[in-house]
């Protein structure tokens, strides 16, 4: 049987059609699914038993099980789900003052094989379904209103969990439409939802076309050089490439590019490797988050001192670059920007 996660509303309204059933059923179940957050179809009480049972003879409605579970001294928490393949995932929520937002992952690990970041050593399993990527934040929301929270608190979605989001872009694309559906589906408003990416070339224009979510770059060298030795994708798509992907994204007049950018002592931190930085994203409406490198287990790399990454981002700030140091959150847990494994801990 299928998935129903693994389904749009257009193509849910279509099985209904197919059957004899009147399509806006679809819109009552999208909103039990994914607004009331129901655990089974017979908790679906404005249905009658007939459509209920219906359902249950046609569908799963498949969650993924909760191995693991830490909690940073920041609150962040980590959360290790099991698959029904029983392959494992992490996604990470993150508190903010007012609301949460949520690391997801695409893949089962990751073919990238970038070399400061720990899911590319376990490399690519397989992807994610469209519903075990919604079925990431459907356990999150229920999981904040067990809290006692509002669900819908739960308002930011960040893709930079474990894979490539790109490179599983049909799935991607599926979700989103289910994420960011404001009628029935999660309401997740664009302006709150960031897909990053390694830098694969050919999806970057497609995306700006497809949907109107936030683009992420990971970037994290000024020179083809460096960044094909820390991320192998280079070597396809060079910088130059990558740039001239991210001039052809499409995108609102406010709207800026994010460039994540990690600092590594000695490698990609120097006052030339900033001047440069400015030089390659001046023609874009861009941004900057300056990360230093989270530190793990057998990492060749080291986090640059305290005056080395306030100096970098000063030669960009006086340059008139849009730019922070984003704070590391659950770095005591493993949850930080390149750690995520899904190693089985219990």
């Amino acid at each position: 049987m299928q998935n129903i996660l693994d389904l749009t509303r257009e193509e849910l309204s279509q099985w209904f059609e197919n059957r004899g059933i009147r399509s806006f059923r679809a819109n009552q179940i999208f909103r039990w699914l994914y607004l009331n957050l129901a655990e089974d179809f017979d908790s679906m009480t404005d249905l009658g038993k007939a459509l209920r049972a219906t359902l249950t003879d046609h569908f799963t409605l498949e969650t993924m099980t909760l191995v693991d579970k830490q909690t940073s001294a920041d609150t962040t928490e980590k959360f290790l789900h099991c698959l029904s393949d029983g392959e494992l995932v992490e996604s990470v929520l993150i508190p903010g003052k007012n609301n949460f937002t949520l690391c997801v992952s695409s893949q089962v690990g990751c073919a990238m094989d970038c070399h400061f970041c720990l899911t590319a050593k376990n490399g690519l399993k397989r992807n994610l379904t469209m519903g075990e990527i919604i079925a990431q934040v459907r356990d999150a929301r229920i999981y904040v209103k067990s809290l006692g929270h509002d669900p819908l608190k739960l308002s930011n979605l960040v893709f930079m969990g474990m894979g490539e989001p790109l490179a599983n872009y049909n799935q991607l694309i599926r979700a989103l439409a289910v994420l960011c559906d404001t009628d029935y589906g999660m309401k997740f408003s664009t302006r709150r939802v960031t897909v990053s990416t390694s830098g694969l070339v050919p999806k970057i224009p497609k995306l700006g076309l497809d949907t109107d979510v936030n683009l992420a770059i990971s970037l994290n060298a000024t020179d083809n050089e460096t960044r094909s030795k820390l991320m192998p994708i280079n070597d396809t798509y060079p910088i130059e490439d990558l740039l001239a992907a991210c001039r052809n994204f499409s995108m609102k007049p406010r709207k800026k590019i994010t460039f994540e950018y990690i600092l590594m002592a000695g490698i990609n931190d120097s006052d030339e490797d900033a001047r440069r930085l400015v030089k390659l994203l001046t023609p874009i409406r861009a941004k900057v988050n300056l990360i230093p490198f989270n530190a793990h287990e057998g990492a060749p790399y080291k986090r640059p001192s305290r005056e080395r990454i306030e100096g970098f981002l000063k030669i960009l700030l006086d340059r008139d670059m849009t730019a922070i140091i984003r704070k590391s959150k659950g770095d005591d847990i493993s949850a930080a920007c390149g750690q995520l494994k899904a190693k089985q801990q219990l």
